[in-house]
C-alpha cells in the first residue's frame, strides 16, 4: 500500500489528467495517506502542492500542520496563500504566529494589500482569532440577515456602507456583486469594483480616495432585494501592524 500512496502522491504534480484522480483515491483512502503526502511534499512542484494542501483540508488531520506552515515559506504565492487558508480552516495549533509572520512578509515584499495573498493570510489570521475586522455599527446593521448564507449587504445600501467605513478610517480593496435566487447566490457579471489605489500614499489618503473612487461607481451598481454586495476593507493595522 505504501508504494501505491507513493506513486499516487507524485501523479499530484501531473496536471494533465492523473492528479485528479490521485487527489480523489487519497482523500479517499483517509488518514493513512498523510505521512506519504507529507514526505512527498518537497519533490513536488506548485502545482502538486497546491494539490496536497486541498488533500489535506478534505483529510483534516492535524498531522498535516507542521507541513502546512513550512509552505507559508515558499517561492510560490498561492501556495502560500492555500497554505495559509489551510492552517486557518483547520484550526491547527500554533499556527498563528507562523500566519503573522507570511502576513509580515507579504508587507516587507511590498504586495498590494487587494492581491490574492495577502487577501488570504488575513482572512486566515481572522479564523485563527489573531485579527478583528473594524466593523462600524450602521455597516454591522445594515449586513443581510434574511438568510444565513447572504452573501453580505444589500446594494440598495452600498453608497452608506462605503461612507460609514471611510468615516471609520476603513479602506474598501474591491467589491463584488451577487444575486440571491431560491437560497443560491450567484455573481453579477462585470459588477468587480476594484479602487486601483495608490497603497504608497499615507493612510489617511488612501480613506478619502477610498470614498471619492467608489463613489460615482455606486450609480451603475444593480440595487434590487435580490442583489447583495460583498466588500472587502482593512484597517490601518493591516498595513502597518505592531512589530
Amino acid at each position: 500500500m505504501t508504494t501505491h500512496t507513493e506513486r499516487l502522491v507524485r501523479q499530484l504534480d501531473d496536471s494533465t489528467g492523473p492528479s485528479y484522480d490521485a487527489r480523489a483515491e487519497l482523500i479517499g483512502i483517509g488518514s493513512d495517506t498523510v505521512p506519504a503526502v507529507i514526505d512527498g511534499l518537497p519533490s513536488l512542484g506548485g502545482f502538486g502542492q497546491l494539490t496536497a494542501i486541498e488533500v489535506f483540508e478534505e483529510v483534516a488531520d492535524p498531522r498535516c500542520g507542521p507541513a502546512l506552515i513550512a509552505l507559508l515559506g515558499s517561492d510560490d504565492c498561492t501556495v502560500r496563500e492555500w497554505a495559509a487558508t489551510a492552517l486557518a480552516s483547520l484550526k491547527i495549533d500554533g499556527a498563528v504566529e507562523p500566519v503573522r509572520r507570511a502576513h509580515r512578509a507579504c508587507l516587507e515584499r511590498a504586495t498590494p494589500p487587494d492581491w490574492s495573498e495577502p487577501v488570504g493570510i488575513r482572512w486566515a489570521l481572522t479564523e485563527l482569532g489573531a485579527r478583528s475586522p473594524v466593523v462600524p455599527p450602521l455597516t454591522a446593521r445594515l449586513r443581510a440577515t434574511a438568510a444565513d448564507d447572504a452573501p453580505g449587504w444589500p446594494s440598495a445600501h452600498f453608497a452608506e456602507i462605503i461612507d460609514d467605513l471611510a468615516d471609520h478610517a476603513q479602506v474598501i480593496l474591491c467589491s463584488q456583486f451577487w444575486r440571491v435566487d431560491a437560497g443560491r447566490a450567484y455573481s453579477v457579471s462585470g459588477t468587480g469594483l476594484d479602487w486601483g489605489l495608490d497603497w504608497t500614499a499615507p493612510w489617511e489618503h488612501l480613506v478619502e480616495e477610498s470614498r471619492t473612487w467608489s463613489l460615482p461607481e455606486t450609480s451603475e451598481a444593480p440595487a434590487d432585494d435580490n442583489i447583495f454586495v460583498a466588500p472587502t476593507w482593512i484597517d490601518r493595522t493591516d498595513l502597518h501592524p505592531e512589530r
